[in-house]
């Protein structure tokens, strides 16, 4: 028969299921190698070209690795806690989990046709109890944990309480709030319940506390600064501001450096490493209390707002410059902001503040022109000179960096000299090397110091560990190093998404008993914010802790249950653990993880802290999750445009011309459904039925055709651009699919999608099943010993895919492989032995074919995954034959297969006996022979 693609394709599908081929054992003697991508959320709208190529990459990686000899772990699963459920849910009352349930058999179906070796017996889905109990879990191992920088590592809360009760706070080092207090044991002795619970809160790894937020009304949730863009939410583009609510948060910047060392230990693409290190932003500098110039009495305190010192403390990476601090700036949205405004200013900052909380902070870091800010009318000193400094509002200082304040030094910082200049404020000179600060900044750090008091003749190298020392002394500052990475927000103000495992008693958080978990997410009558703005778990009736006043009403963020998926998989049908010490001890860690860039300071940040978390409780081994990391380029969409005419007036007619001709008319470009496009000739009765208002369309051809326009652009259903694999695999087949969509070009690239090129692969494995029949389509295969030839072709493209795969150039071996089947095919090859290694080194790309071919070839079903790839075999290749061109008085007469170690006398005895040259030669008398080891033969005669 011919290449019947369904009929083998469905089948081998069946089998692989039905025997679960791919279920990979965590006890195996086999070495192991563990393939992870990265798992989907299960949009309504299914898969489309684009998503599979990184799992089409992952699998034919998998596959390879099996036939090297690897036991290996290749799982998928869902992300499936996520916004666009609810929105669903909210607009139609449908439960977020009916629509999850749907979404996810249409991607289970999708998935599987396209005919990867996932283990399914591992299957997890982040909203399911059994999966989500166990993030809930780590929740509460984070919530009893303090990070102790002597040790730098997370330990149980119970080891800080030890230190409070033995020596109070003096000895303790810690990752904590800046606001702890200093007390003895004999203190801690006398503080209620209360007072200890809430001091303890500030070292939790996992906190509550007032945060700046990016709060979208139309969503009513907080959003990541990554789900954040120009100021709109990421989904669904509605306006995002900033707003103080009281957040859980995850004390990521524990683990700043130790983020950053880990870096150079992981073998990940250098962009995202680079973006990882900007976002820690790691700074080594100097902390400065400036005091705050009271114009009351000096021993009267504040009696009333939050102030709760009489210092500013700036972190700068140039406390060098200090002397030329000509004003300070504090964050809009810093606390102490109202009460250090003055009455005649209140109105001026009351309504900055106002404009900055349109704007997100990503906005606030990118605008490096807009130059804007408000005096408070309050003023500062500054420790090292006794001057009186300015002290104003900018919305470039953000809260949460550092300690919301900056000090400007307008003659070495290009951004503080526009400040400075706009509000016209002095500029300091402070180095003898700096120049033309009158027109610009001069951030400088040669020459010597001038106008900055002791320091002054003083180099950069000399002022820095003096400064530091004085500000020590004085007990005014000292060396720091900062980061500018910030503690994560842990929570939504939706429903669908992991209940949070804590009760509040007293305004107090405490976890539930761990025998309670899960904690199941209730049933809710909306999915919407109660009427009085409490998130929709409010609505629960009947949800209460069995002591204390209420549950937790946020929910984990949509990066909770992806920051530690890879460990389920290892054991995925635990009960007692997230997974067992024996299964983590095998699997350690992902050897291969493929998936998107964008998210580098998301889900892989997270990722990698909580992997370090778990380690440091000695529940993992690894101290990084994935070891090898690539990031798949996206497919972007190959758009079709219709170009409709305009009358005169500039109003649309029903007549539409082809590309070619659209520039004698006037014209507006419409974006065409590709899939009734071929080849950019548009299907015009297709294009008719599309949608009713082109019933009545009417065409002006080219050569009788309808050439439509393209674009490259993102593949979006808005576009009309996104091309279903349904519809590609049931015209061409799943292998097919399978090998276009690596033979589009190299996996890390962006590149577009491009459907008239499909054709060819699929005329390429009908080649290829056509080496394994006769002329009737019978399946036919000799075991004749190969000719040399044909062991050539075959080690060439043993050799060829073997590197191709390993270095993850997967475009190039598909090109490839066409050579080698055209190869063979001109040599007329059916030996068994060549085409059963052709089919092993095909079938990680092809399966269904090649599972096909090697049942046919007489060897037991399903046992191809598991066969070993062909040994290379270099003297294949080795050249020891040559086709020489046998010329007679300079015309090109025939070839001669020879070996090369033959000699001159030996080459022309065998030509001599050569019939069909005896007769190129016809009698003639024979002059002279003219040969060239492995180029030529010319006979003169």
């Amino acid at each position: 028969m011919d290449y019947q693609f369904k009929e083998i394709e469905q089948k081998w599908q069946k089998f692989w299921a039905d025997h679960q081929t791919f279920k990979a054992e965590s006890n195996s003697e086999k070495p192991k190698y563990y393939v992870l991508d990265m798992f989907p959320y299960p949009s309504g709208a299914g898969l489309h070209v684009g998503h599979p190529l990184g799992y089409i990459a992952s699998d034919i990686f998998s596959r390879y690795k099996r036939l090297k000899g690897f036991n290996v772990l290749h799982p998928m699963g869902y992300d499936s806690f996520g916004l666009p459920a609810e929105q669903y849910a909210i607009q139609t009352g449908q439960h977020p989990a009916i629509t999850t349930e749907a979404n996810i058999a249409t991607y289970r179906r999708q998935l599987d046709q396209i005919g990867f070796s996932f283990d399914w017996s591992r299957e997890v889905r982040t909203s399911e109890p059994s999966y989500y109990k166990w993030t809930q879990w780590i929740f509460m191992q984070l919530f009893n944990s303090w990070y102790n920088l002597e040790n730098d590592r997370a330990e149980d809360i119970t080891t800080l309480i030890e230190k409070f009760n033995a020596s109070g706070s003096a000895d303790v080092k810690a990752a904590c709030d800046e606001d702890v207090k200093s007390f003895l044991p004999s203190d801690w002795a006398t503080f209620t319940e209360e007072e200890k619970q809430t001091e303890l809160l500030k070292y939790r790894l996992t906190y509550l506390r007032e945060s700046t937020v990016n709060w979208c009304p139309a969503l009513g949730t907080v959003l990541a600064n990554d789900e954040v863009k120009d100021g709109f939410s990421e989904r669904g583009g509605f306006p995002v501001e900033q707003k103080k609510m009281m957040q859980w948060s995850m004390r990521i910047t524990a683990y700043a450096e130790r983020l950053l060392q880990g870096l150079d230990t992981i073998d990940w693409p250098e962009p995202i490493k680079e973006m990882q290190r900007n976002w820690i932003g790691k700074s080594v500098g100097a902390s400065v209390r400036f005091k705050i110039e009271d114009l009351r009495s000096t021993n009267e305190t504040p009696d009333s707002g939050l102030r709760t010192s009489d210092y500013i403390e700036v972190f700068t990476t140039r406390v060098d410059t200090i002397f030329g601090v000509s004003y300070l700036v504090l964050a809009p949205e810093h606390e102490w902001v109202a009460e250090l405004t003055t009455p005649e200013q209140k109105a001026e900052v009351e309504n900055y503040i106002a404009q900055t909380k349109k704007k997100s902070e990503l906005d606030r870091m990118a605008d490096t022109k807009t130059v804007s800010g408000a005096f408070t009318g309050t003023y500062v000193i500054n420790p090292v000179s006794g001057e009186r400094v300015p002290l104003y509002i900018a919305d470039y200082v953000l809260a949460g960096y550092g300690t919301g304040a900056v000090m400007g030094v307008p003659s070495g910082d290009q951004r503080d000299w526009l400040f400075a200049t706009h509000f016209n404020l002095p500029i300091i000179q402070i180095l003898d090397a700096q120049k033309d600060i009158d027109i610009q900044a001069d951030p400088t750090k040669e020459g010597r110091y001038i106008n900055s008091g002791f320091i002054n003749g003083l180099t950069y190298q000399e002022a820095v560990p003096l400064l530091n020392n004085w500000l020590e002394e004085e007990n005014v500052g000292k060396a720091k190093v900062n980061f500018r990475q910030r503690d994560a927000i842990f929570g939504r103000q939706r429903y669908w998404g992991e209940p949070i495992p804590v009760y509040f008693k007293d305004d107090l958080p405490f976890l539930i008993k761990e025998e309670e978990l899960p904690l199941i997410l209730p049933e809710i009558d909306k999915y919407l914010p109660t009427e009085t703005g409490e998130p929709p778990l409010a609505r629960a009736e009947g949800w209460a802790p069995a002591a204390g006043d209420h549950f937790e009403l946020s929910t984990m963020p949509g990066w909770a249950g992806s920051s530690w998926y890879w460990y389920r998989y290892m054991d995925a049908n635990n009960d007692t653990d997230f997974a067992s010490k024996e299964a983590i001890e095998y699997w350690q860690a992902v050897d291969l993880y493929i998936g998107g860039s964008e998210h580098a300071t998301g889900h892989l940040l997270y990722s990698r802290f909580w992997n370090k978390f778990l380690k440091d409780l000695g529940y993992t081994k690894e101290e990084e999750p994935f070891k090898k990391l690539i990031n798949q380029g996206m497919i972007q969409g190959r758009s079709n445009f219709v170009y409709r005419i305009n009358d005169a007036e500039g109003k649309p007619t029903h007549t539409y011309v082809s590309a070619g001709l659209k520039k004698e008319y006037k014209t507006s470009a419409l974006h065409v459904d590709v899939n009734i496009v071929e080849n950019d000739t548009l299907d015009l009765n297709k294009f008719k039925s599309w949608r009713e208002e082109y019933a009545n369309a009417e065409f002006i051809l080219e050569g009788g055709k309808y050439i439509c326009g393209v674009e490259v652009e993102k593949m979006s259903k808005s576009k009309f651009n996104v091309v279903n694999p349904d519809d590609l695999i049931e015209r061409y087949g799943a292998d097919t699919l399978r090998m276009y969509e690596m033979f589009l070009g190299p996996l890390e690239q962006s590149k577009p999608w491009n459907t008239n090129g499909i054709e060819g692969v699929f005329k390429f494995l009908r080649k290829f099943w056509r080496l394994f029949h006769n002329e009737a389509w019978e399946f036919t295969v000799s075991d004749v010993e190969p000719t040399k030839a044909e062991l050539k072709s075959l080690h060439k493209i043993i050799k060829k895919v073997q590197d191709d795969i390993e270095r993850f150039s997967f475009n190039t071996s598909v090109s490839s492989f066409m050579i080698a089947v055209n190869e063979l095919t001109d040599l007329k090859c059916n030996k068994r032995i060549i085409l059963q290694d052709l089919v092993v080194i095909l079938s990680p790309y092809a399966p269904h074919i090649c599972e096909e071919l090697w049942v046919q070839l007489g060897n037991e079903a399903g046992s191809l995954s598991y066969t070993a790839f062909p040994t290379f075999n270099a003297d294949h290749l080795v050249e020891d034959e040559f086709a020489y061109p046998v010329s007679v008085n300079g015309k090109m007469k025939m070839n001669l297969n020879l070996s090369l170690t033959l000699a001159q006398p030996e080459v022309e005895a065998i030509l001599f006996a050569n019939e069909q040259f005896q007769k190129f030669l016809d009698g003639k008398t024979l002059k002279k022979i003219i040969f060239v080891k492995g180029k030529i033969i010319n006979v003169v005669v």
